[in-house]
């Protein structure tokens, strides 16, 4: 069991915007890695030859800032994605504490994998729009910006396309909590002390080593959720994905089939090379290790 504690040095507004500062700035700096993985995910003609060459190809075929197609959507949609999960997760804290104010391991992940679905949820569709905008062609674009994009999806496809993709999004939580949270619960055995003693160095180490395990585990539900997404009649072949189904597990089905096991984690070099994670649905790293923390002085 654990105390949960807010820190009354930094309040959430404080907190919520620092945030999105820091997210929008990472995001905008790995935009690059984020859309190779997305190709590669959707299987467009850009990655036929291999993850080196589809950046190159792209940049002669639509010039070098469509390496950054669908930064724009995906840093705005940072502070209402932080800001839901933020409220969400304070609440659920609250409603799994006992009234000695303890809650356990398994409750502090259920809080946060839940606030995450629900932050997941309501952003679902600037999600599909970010991954329609980078399957596009920037010199022939299908959609001319993010409110166009999601007029046109809306009338030509319905509403239920803007959640295209969402059950694996949400799937893909519990492998990815699991993950981190098997990480960070061995720390003190990967490092042989206590992990309130771990330095700036180790603490950077374990984020690195936690999200790539958890988004190693998640990622064949990112790959499938990514297909359904870019996946429309309305777009040039048919979005440019490389494989057709019907649904979700026909995804899956099709994947294996005509790509093999591997082809549910095409993309992952990149992914894992900006380091974060795929479905981001679990407490924070630094939450975590407060909870742990904490856990060892209530013993």
């Amino acid at each position: 069991m654990a105390t949960w504690r807010r820190d009354a040095r930094v309040t959430a507004v404080q907190r919520l915007g620092c945030a999105a500062l820091a997210g929008a700035v990472s995001l905008s700096l790995t935009a690059p890695l984020e859309l190779l993985t997305v190709l590669a995910q959707v299987g467009t003609w850009h990655c036929r030859r291999g993850l080196r060459r589809a950046g190159p190809s792209l940049c002669r075929a639509e010039g070098v800032r469509a390496l950054w197609k669908g930064n724009l959507t995906a840093c705005l949609r940072l502070f209402p994605y932080s800001a839901l999960q933020l409220a969400a997760s304070r609440r659920l804290v609250i409603l799994f504490t006992d009234e000695l104010g303890h809650i356990s391991h398994w409750r502090a992940i259920m809080a946060g994998s839940l606030a995450g679905m629900v932050a997941t949820i309501v952003t679902y569709p600037t999600d599909v729009i970010k991954t329609r905008l980078i399957v596009q062609n920037r010199l022939e674009p299908s959609y001319e910006g993010i409110i166009h994009a999601f007029y046109k999806i809306y009338h030509q496809e319905g509403l239920l396309a803007l959640y295209r993709g969402v059950s694996p999004a949400i799937l893909g939580a519990v492998p990815f909590s699991a993950g981190s949270f098997f990480v960070y619960i061995n720390l003190d055995k990967i490092w042989q002390e206590p992990i309130v003693h771990f330095t700036p160095l180790q603490n950077f180490i374990n984020g690195c080593v936690a999200a790539a395990v958890a988004q190693t585990l998640s990622f064949p539900f990112e790959t499938v959720k990514r297909k359904m997404q870019a996946q429309s009649p309305w777009l040039p072949h048919y979005g440019a994905v490389d494989v057709y189904f019907t649904g979700m597990a026909d995804c899956f089905r099709q994947t294996v089939k005509n790509k093999g096991v591997l082809g549910l984690w095409s993309g992952l070099t990149p992914s894992l090379l900006k380091l974060t994670p795929g479905v981001d649905q679990s407490l924070r790293p630094q939450e975590l290790r407060e909870l742990k923390r904490l856990r060892r002085e209530n013993f």
